[in-house]
């Protein structure tokens, strides 16, 4: 990849031992910011509460100081990291809901330079659809290469290096089910030679590397995907293989049983292995989902009622027959921001119309195989149950975007506001605007700085927020005045921001700590068991930020019922954004937040740059 070539300096993990362990804060600062989060959320006699079972839980001799002591115990036994194994099992393998919209994000691509096709019609592919699926295969057998060989260069950040350990987790990894929690499997380096293909619900081993390592060329694996239609499109309709991969968005529980039943039959068993091994997935989707970004970028967060995908695949590529393309991804291998450079190299590859940099000479590339199952009634029940189940799930998503384009991060630093702390006060005042109240907000912060550093939450609620929300639409407050609650409450959260960036929040150490506990310590902690600490997870707004979005944008679930999932991406000149809400909860509705939100930048941006 050329501009990555260009500024090639170091070999990709040869900056992980000078990378430090990621901290265990005191108990002392850990309970201050803790309360402090609560004062937002509480009333004063439910904030007095709380804050005693803090004080109590933090006391010399107490629970807290020997949970501590557990914590620094398990940071000596662990080699990198205290809270990596804790967090992948706590966050996402212990979940046992369908990963479906719950846990799998989303991401949209840009259209192809020369632009969209018209859709050839239901159940056909069209030329366009095979050369960009042919395209991102060269590419990412050559990323793949690349993190093998060590050659991606290591992100720097102002604070140092950055840990690059994710990018092991990408290639050849997938999310096994299993009890009682799932399994990842993730290989590195990635020596799989093969990706799994889907199309029209039929699952194919695609060989897309030479045996000796060999890259064919992007118009030799057009033709392996041509021959996987021609295979598909020939076969009459009573021997189609069912939907397999249905079963991959059902509850986690109910997928583990099923696999272990399918997988006592060879063939099947050796159908996950191929499917586990593989690269990644490609599913070339026999239609098109239409122009409208609110219902195309629907077709990569969950498909036509979970068909035609894998989702316990790390990275799944979708390609529709319009040429629109993108990606579900499965999170617990990964965060989205570590594939979303690569998305972005990819694409400008595209978009500057590099010629095909591998040899024009044949690769020798066995046929693709289409991967045969054996079921009986019982699978062949729960199929249809699979998709029931995903329908009902689907049909209760909400989810549109915001392509707001009247500025962006150039006119935010113009007017000396930091950009995601404009974002975050946005949320927050579009927030209290639709209900009336402030809300338990989360945002993750990278914590790359640290060995196997992933993510920590950044409470973006606080009492600043909340004084610069209730006076910015009260007609008796000046404008001056209202730009001031506006600027601290934005320096409260960038002070918050680098606290967690620096390992330094509140959550990741709360739960290692709870982790700590034994049964009859954890009835005893009233710093868990007292309302407030559920309450302040109770993540109404969950928000994520993937700047600058240029080439793609996506998306991701809410956490609670009656909550928001919304990613965003600052552009130089634009802010895209996603919103997701559930049917179920009216209260919060996507379609009218998003509105709300709107008029927020409209109001913010216009006040401000006016101050």
């Amino acid at each position: 990849m050329a501009s990555i070539n260009a500024r090639r300096t170091l070999a990709t993990f040869a900056n992980q031992a000078k990378i430090p362990r990621l901290p265990i804060p005191t108990l002392q600062e850990t309970a201050e910011r803790y309360k402090r989060s609560l004062l937002p959320l509480l009333t004063r006699a439910d904030y007095d509460r709380a804050s005693t079972a803090v004080e109590d839980f933090i006391r010399p001799g107490g629970l807290g100081e020997k949970l501590q002591e557990r914590l620094h115990g398990l940071d000596k036994k662990e080699p990198e990291s205290w809270l990596d194994t804790l967090w992948l099992n706590k966050a996402y393998l212990e979940y046992r809901e369908p990963t479906l919209i719950n846990v799998n994000w989303w991401n949209q691509f840009v259209d192809p330079p020369s632009g969209l096709v018209a859709s050839p019609g239901q159940g056909r592919v069209s030329d366009l659809q095979l050369d960009r699926a042919a395209l991102f295969l060269s590419q990412l057998t050559q990323f793949n290469d690349m993190i093998n060989k060590e050659q991606v260069p290591p992100d720097v950040s102002r604070a140092g290096p950055m840990c690059m350990h994710q990018l092991k987790n990408q290639f050849g990894a997938s999310r096994i089910p299993d009890e009682p929690r799932d399994r990842i499997v993730t290989t590195w380096p990635a020596n799989a030679k093969h990706a799994t293909v889907i199309y029209k619900d039929q699952l194919f081993s695609v060989p897309i590397i030479g045996e000796n390592g060999e890259f064919p060329s992007v118009q030799q694996l057009r033709s392996q995907l041509k021959a996987v239609v021609q295979q598909v499109d020939s076969l009459p309709q009573t021997e189609l293989q069912p939907p397999i991969g249905v079963l991959t968005s059902e509850h986690r529980e109910t997928w583990a049983k099923l696999r272990k039943t399918m997988a006592k039959d060879a063939a099947n068993a050796s159908n996950f292995d191929n499917i586990d091994a593989s690269l990644f997935a490609l599913c070339l989707d026999d239609y098109a989902s239409g122009l409208d970004l609110d219902k195309s970028h629907l077709n990569l967060f969950h498909g036509q009622k979970a068909r035609n995908r894998w989702f316990d695949k790390a990275m799944q590529f979708i390609v529709e027959n319009n040429g629109r393309a993108g990606v579900n991804g499965e999170h617990s291998p990964a965060d989205a921001v570590i594939p979303g450079s690569m998305f972005t190299e990819i694409l400008k590859r595209e978009e500057q119309g590099n010629k095909d940099i591998n040899s024009s000479n044949p690769v020798s590339l066995a046929t693709p195989r289409q991967l045969l199952w054996n079921i009986d009634s019982t699978i062949g029940n729960a199929l249809v149950t699979a998709e029931n189940n995903a329908a009902k799930t689907i049909d209760n998503l909400s989810s549109v975007l915001l392509h707001y384009h009247d500025f962006g991060s150039d006119f935010l630093k113009r007017i000396k506001c930091s950009p995601d702390g404009f974002l975050q006060m946005a949320y927050q005042l579009a927030y209290y605007r639709q209900h009336g109240q402030p809300c338990a907000t989360y945002e993750s912060a990278s914590t790359r700085m640290f060995k196997l550093g992933r993510t920590e939450t950044v409470r973006s609620c606080s009492v600043d927020t909340v004084a610069f929300t209730k006076a910015w639409d009260d007609k008796d407050v000046k404008l001056s005045d209202k730009v001031s609650l506006f600027q601290k409450a934005v320096g409260s959260h960038l002070e918050y921001m680098k606290a967690a960036s620096n390992g330094r929040g509140v959550d990741r150490h709360l739960l290692g700590l709870r982790c700590m506990m034994t049964q009859e310590e954890a009835s005893q902690a009233a710093i868990f068991t007292d309302p407030s600490y559920i309450q302040s997870m109770y993540f109404k707004l969950s928000t994520s930020n993937t700047s600058p979005g240029d080439y793609s944008w996506g998306g991701f679930g809410p956490v609670v019922p009656e909550g928001y999932g919304s990613n965003y991406a600052i552009g130089k000149e634009r802010i895209r954004l996603s919103i997701s809400s559930w049917k179920t909860a009216p209260e919060a509705e996507a379609t009218t937040f998003r509105t709300t939100l709107k008029k927020v930048f409209d109001d913010l941006g216009e006040a401000i740059e006016r101050a």
